[in-house]
């Protein structure tokens, strides 16, 4: 069972029970040749099974589209094309975000509320209903709405800690590349010990995140500023950059997790539009990093 990310939640990547059956990406056994009477047949069969063999050997592996399966090139496709979607809707949330600045003097926060929302409904539609079915539409437009909440939220930072957005995108690219190169190494894999540490963690970063933003929404008065969290400190380091850098690296054995469930999908032999999900999981880790990153680099801002 996949305990990081609800996107993972489905049969098609979770191991087989004993005995459990998944349809792999084998291609049918070719029939025996029937019991001929004439030498000359027998001949004809083997020289055409042979020649079957030699075309098979030569020609290029079979991809997603001739198996009918996931791939992990499959799945990497898609991820790419999700992220061009994000790419263009965080372009229109920055653009909506700073048009009231001429007026107001102020951005407006709107595409990052429209982006959250939208975002967070659509996510759970897809997790609830990929069950029975993948809805790739679906999947494109939680892409869209989440371009505008990264696009929303980047612009507000911005607008207080100029050049904080490239800091955020090329430092989670750095650890997005640098987990996807130890994964693919070998030398970092998933385990069930680490797992369930990791499964505490988050639920007590997300009880601990509610109450915050619980006490932010209602006005209640927090010692620490931004987050509640920059005046208090652990050995001159404010309490929220630690806990940040926590999350991140969270973020981080959430994204090998992901790499391993899209591993055991195509393992399984699960259908060719299970990448689609695997994308998606994906892309919501991701999201969730770069969240965080800008979120450590505006508290560390802030405290100076």
């Amino acid at each position: 069972m996949a305990l990081n990310n609800p996107a993972f939640n489905n049969p098609a990547f979770q191991e087989p029970k004993a005995g459990q059956q998944y349809p792999t990406n084998t291609p049918p056994a070719p029939y025996g040749a029937q019991t001929q009477t004439a030498a000359a047949q027998h001949a004809t069969v083997d020289a055409a099974t042979n020649a079957q063999l030699e075309g098979a050997f030569a020609a290029p592996p079979a991809g997603a589209v001739e198996t009918g399966r996931m791939t992990i090139e499959d799945t990497v496709w898609k991820t790419v094309g999700l992220f061009a979607i994000l790419l263009v809707t965080a372009v229109a949330g920055w653009i909506w975000t700073m048009s009231t600045v001429p007026t107001t003097g102020q951005p407006t926060i709107l595409p990052w509320i429209v982006g959250a929302l939208g975002g967070f409904v659509l996510a759970m539609v897809v997790i609830f209903t990929s069950r029975k079915k993948v809805r790739p539409g679906l999947i494109f437009a939680y892409a869209a709405f989440e371009g505008l909440f990264v696009g929303g939220i980047s612009a507000f930072f911005n607008m207080i800690y100029p050049g904080i957005v490239i800091q955020a995108t090329l430092a989670t690219f750095a650890v997005v590349g640098v987990t996807l190169a130890l994964f693919a190494s070998g030398k970092v894999r998933a385990s069930k010990k680490a797992t369930k540490v990791f499964m505490i963690a988050m639920i007590g970063y997300l009880v601990f995140s509610l109450i915050n933003v619980g006490l932010m929404i209602f006005n209640v008065p927090i010692a620490g500023g931004a987050f509640g969290l920059l005046s208090n400190k652990v050995f001159g380091i404010p309490l929220g950059l630690i806990i940040g850098v926590l999350v991140v690296i969270m973020a981080a054995y959430s994204l090998v997790l992901d790499f391993d469930n899209v591993q055991q999908g195509v393992r399984n032999g699960a259908p060719r539009q299970f990448a689609w999900l695997g994308a998606f999981g994906i892309m919501v880790t991701v999201v969730w990093l770069y969240v965080e990153i800008l979120r450590i680099l505006a508290i560390a801002r802030g405290s100076n």
